[in-house]
């Protein structure tokens, strides 16, 4: 848009220039030298167009602005050097032609080349500038270019980066995590073959059916890790509700499950509901073993579960935590436009709720 006035600008000088130069004009003279400036407000979508326009005006009078404009625009934008030198010549040749041609004698014949070398190297000029600001601008798209690909190349190089320490962390996993898994995995089927009471051979079962289970998740997060950074890959199995049965069989903890989620409530839900459930039995066993009620709800506005636990009837296990499970279920709440709340009861025991829209796909 800035350009609109500067080309309106420029065509006013090239009027004015003109109408210095036309003295005795005819209607005709006057009419294409008129249109040949007001053509320079459309030089930028039209070089060659404007450029045809100017030489009449050039053959007329001693013109100025109008055939260096032109030249100017048209080489600035055209890449033909051939048409550049020709319209070249054309323009020169048009300003040392005496007007009109009858007037011309046999005795102007070496001043009309004097003046065609001059006016020659003068239409150079504007043909020199305009090919000089086009190199320009290539240089400047050239530099863009060159600083897109080394900034792409430095994304590459901090996706590699991070996929090695993926990587790496994958291997410390599968090394550290998974062997010592294992070892409770083969302790806990050992101690399932030689235990002689029915409750130890339980207990040895669950033991064992947790570590396998661990293990089936470890290789699914490790698996994860190594994926590489441009593509986005799921574990294998994810959990669904159907799976809730089983994790509660397996918790080694008294609990009553009540209540029930409707199909269809999308995999997300499913996804958000089953961790809950899995972080608060985790917690439950690590911190306050004892009666546990898992709730499954569902009401107009929503959808949910709720997990209560009493105060602790065994002794505690000195675990560490960290509380960073319940802070990845307040975001995943959060994702799915719901609410989390984890926090004592009023009886001494432990609380953990988790609430859903029931539209979430």
């Amino acid at each position: 848009m800035r350009a609109v006035p500067a080309d309106a600008l420029l065509a006013a000088l090239a009027a004015v220039d003109a109408g210095l130069q036309l003295d005795d004009h005819t209607p005709l003279e006057l009419a294409l030298s008129a249109a040949a400036c007001a053509a320079l407000v459309v030089r930028r979508r039209f070089p060659l167009a404007v450029f045809l326009l100017s030489l009449p005006a050039a053959l007329f009078s001693s013109v100025v602005v109008v055939p260096l404009a032109a030249l100017y625009t048209l080489a600035a934008r055209s890449r033909n050097r051939r048409l550049l030198v020709g319209c070249a010549i054309a323009s020169a040749l048009a300003s040392a032609l005496p007007w009109p041609l009858s007037e011309y004698a046999e005795d102007d014949r070496f001043w009309t080349f004097v003046d065609f070398v001059y006016l020659l190297a003068t239409a150079a000029a504007p043909v020199f500038l305009g090919q000089l600001v086009q190199a320009g601008r290539d240089a400047a798209d050239r530099l863009a270019e060159v600083e897109e690909a080394r900034e792409h190349e430095r994304r590459l190089h901090a996706q590699s980066v991070v996929a090695r320490e993926r990587a790496q962390l994958a291997r410390e996993m599968h090394d550290v995590v998974a062997h010592q898994v294992s070892l409770i995995a083969v302790r806990a089927g050992a101690l399932q073959v030689g235990a002689k009471d029915t409750e130890t051979r339980e207990a040895a079962r669950a033991i064992r059916g947790l570590s396998v289970t661990t293990l089936d998740e470890l290789r699914h997060m490790v698996a994860l890790l190594r994926a590489s950074g441009g593509r986005t890959a799921e574990p294998a199995a994810q959990p669904t509700l159907a799976d809730l049965r089983q994790l509660i069989d397996t918790s080694g903890i008294e609990i009553t499950l009540t209540g029930e989620l409707p199909s269809g409530i999308g995999a997300p839900a499913e996804r958000a509901v089953y961790r809950t459930v899995q972080e608060a039995l985790t917690n439950v066993r690590k911190h306050a073993p004892g009666a546990t009620t898992v709730c499954l709800w569902r009401e107009d506005d929503g959808l949910g579960v709720t997990v209560l636990n009493t105060p602790p009837t065994r002794p505690l296990l000195e675990l560490p935590g960290s509380r960073v499970g319940l802070i990845g279920l307040g975001e995943r709440a959060e994702n799915l436009a719901g609410s989390f709340e984890a926090g004592p009861t009023s009886d001494g025991g432990y609380g953990v709720r988790l609430c859903l829209p029931a539209t979430t796909d």
